[in-house]
């Protein structure tokens, strides 16, 4: 193959992949909206794991590093120990599957958490797809 030949492929390539990135990041944040805001187990005092901070929401310091709790803005999920870009948000029965890409002071990695939202305008998580009870999480701010 000649030069141009490899060019054409390259940016063939390169426009499939654009292609192909930019509906899963849309799709990943549109299905993020009924996820927007803080959460926390339910059962927990929002005040003291949360502080409003100028536009929205941050864990209060020093974090407490175990608490049951995250922060969904944008595609963006942070629990106090790592930070997540949503990448998909797939239906998977009466839940949604969530691909994530974390990273943390250590490493990163790809991770799936199974959610469904509740109709009271809370949220399960679920260890797995044979997990029937779940862990409840409140929602503390949008």
């Amino acid at each position: 193959m000649e030069v141009k030949g490899i060019g054409r492929a390259a940016r063939l390539g390169l426009s499939l992949a654009a292609f192909v990135a930019v509906p899963s990041a849309i799709a990943a944040e549109s299905g993020s909206r009924a996820y927007q805001g803080s959460w926390l187990a339910q059962g927990s005092d929002c005040a003291e794991v949360y502080t409003s901070a100028g536009k929205g929401t941050s864990f209060k310091r020093p974090v407490d590093l175990f608490a049951p709790a995250f922060i969904v803005s944008g595609n963006r999920l942070r629990t106090p120990q790592a930070s997540c870009r949503i990448k998909s948000i797939r239906p998977s029965g009466d839940r949604q599957l969530l691909s994530l890409d974390c990273a943390n002071a250590v490493a990163g990695n790809e991770v799936r958490a199974l959610m469904a939202t509740l109709p009271d305008g809370s949220l399960k998580r679920y260890f797995n797809e044979q997990d029937t009870t779940g862990s409840s999480y409140q929602r503390c701010s949008r």
